[in-house]
């Protein structure tokens, strides 16, 4: 009875063992939508009053849970009972990630001049402001929503052919990780102005240490959301080429002979390439909505 005991335990320490080595594998598969998750995030959470941030990306992070909590149960269905959807996701998820990547790279080298209207705050009611909030934090949730689903169908394309249960634990730590340490850090990173200003505040005028890293940290900020965007778009061609090297039969042996990283991000760019002209071709044929005034 007893040794039986102990080697159920043992089983179980195995099967740890093979859930961390493979969250592990995993979670470096999904960090470049992560690290996009994050840059988006980051961007979404700030430019709001500074007693209301906190409080907006908490509304956010409880939609980020409700995301994965309708999005898991779908994908380990799909995965139980048709496997090769899995793929097929994965795949059109891959090219969707890459046409995100190349359209942010076309934009930054031919610029669309566009006349944002600025909607001054200032003489708008409590209620007004509330509703803006509100809007601006369901278009955060949708963006979280579509994220969420690349990030757990890469996931899960990674532990596909392992056994159900195995999937479902592994994918959902890989889950909570992607909800938990990206709005962790996304509100580290939205108060770090506030925290700049803190420390200014008590240098009480005097130029020294305090009043130099507060400075920092104030002008930090839009620079490390504009790095991240950065980063962000490189990783996200980097994730595509690779789903579309291990996935697609006709890739394994293209460009063999270059080394993994700058195979992946050139087929991951061509395949971008590709998504961008036929979605600009579709956008040209379509007629144009009239403009109203």
């Amino acid at each position: 009875m007893a040794s039986g005991f102990f080697a159920l335990l043992d089983d179980i320490a195995a099967l740890m063992d093979d859930v961390v080595v493979m969250t592990k594998i995993t979670t470096k598969k999904t960090a470049g939508i992560l690290g996009d998750d994050l840059a988006v995030n980051a961007e979404k959470a700030s430019g709001f009053v500074s007693s209301r941030e906190i409080p907006v990306l908490w509304a956010i992070t409880k939609g980020s849970f409700l995301n994965k909590l309708i999005i898991l149960p779908l994908a380990f269905l799909l995965s139980a009972f048709i496997p090769v959807a899995v793929i097929v996701i994965l795949v059109l998820g891959g090219f969707y990630l890459a046409y995100e990547g190349a359209e942010k790279i076309y934009e930054f080298i031919s610029p669309h001049h566009k006349v944002d209207k600025v909607v001054s705050k200032d003489h708008l009611s409590k209620e007004e402001i509330l509703t803006l909030e509100k809007t601006k934090v369901k278009s955060a949730i949708v963006t979280d929503f579509i994220l969420s689903v690349e990030i757990v169908i890469i996931a899960l394309g990674t532990v596909v052919e392992e056994p159900l249960m195995f999937q479902v634990i592994v994918v959902s730590i890989v889950a909570l990780i992607a909800t938990v340490g990206v709005y962790g850090i996304v509100a580290l990173i939205v108060r770090m102005d506030d925290l700049g200003l803190k420390l200014i505040s008590k240098s009480k005028g005097e130029k020294g240490l305090l009043f130099h890293l507060g400075t920092f940290l104030i002008k930090a900020l839009p620079q490390i959301i504009k790095s991240l965007s950065v980063i962000g778009t490189i990783a996200l061609i980097l994730v595509a080429g690779g789903i579309f090297v291990h996935n697609i039969e006709l890739l394994h042996h293209f460009l063999e002979q270059w080394p993994s990283l700058l195979r992946d991000f050139v087929i991951g760019l061509l395949g971008g390439g590709l998504c961008l002209l036929l979605v600009s071709g579709i956008k040209a044929v379509l007629p144009k909505k009239k403009k109203t005034f």
